[in-house]
């Protein structure tokens, strides 16, 4: 189920809103799009294709992988955990090996949301650096004005992060560098 850009800034403003005149209060979790959705009601199969009963719903294929806290796969768990070993390229082969780059950039333009630690492990274990660089992120510091507006319309992290990555209702994933102006208390946990 995709949900329109108009309704996810709803749902961004309301949690604003609650956060600031709610004392701390949040949509629950099940006011949320199921993250496990299954194939019948994913908006991608075929309900009517006879062929859709031969495939694992996610909920029975996913179940023992770890989760995050809206219960999506936390595919780098998994991945570190060595429930999955992705493959470098198509063919597999030693030459297309990555390397794994262990640097975090934080992104300090954030208001007053925890800044955004962005952990090249994270994505170097999984993607090349010519996937994001130069196309999608200059790798200069303050190059690129990412805004959560922009990221909603598939640009920058959004080009993944919503569609193939976690959701972007897991604010905690990306916004956990406290500083001086976050909220004392952690409301979009």
């Amino acid at each position: 189920m995709r949900i329109d850009l108009k309704t996810k800034w709803m749902i961004f403003l309301f949690f604003l809103f609650c956060a600031a005149v709610g004392g701390g209060a949040q949509a629950k979790k099940e006011d949320l799009p199921p993250p496990l959705t299954s194939l019948a009601k994913d908006g991608i199969h075929d309900p009517e294709n006879p062929a859709i009963n031969a495939l694992q719903n996610p909920d029975e294929s996913l179940k023992s992988f770890p989760k995050d806290s809206r219960g999506e796969v936390d595919w780098v768990k998994a991945l570190r955990d060595g429930l999955i070993d992705p493959r470098h390229s198509l063919n597999n082969s030693e030459s297309d090996a990555l390397s794994v780059l262990d640097m975090d950039v934080i992104m300090e333009q954030t208001a007053g949301m925890p800044h955004v630690r962005f952990p090249h492990k994270a994505h170097t274990e999984w993607l090349s650096c010519d996937n994001c660089h130069d196309k999608i992120f200059i790798p200069k510091k303050n190059a690129n004005p990412v805004t959560m507006d922009k990221i909603f319309q598939g640009q920058f992290c959004g080009r993944c992060h919503d569609r193939v990555s976690f959701s972007l209702w897991v604010c905690n994933r990306c916004h956990n560098v406290l500083h001086e102006k976050s909220p004392k208390k952690a409301w979009w946990k």
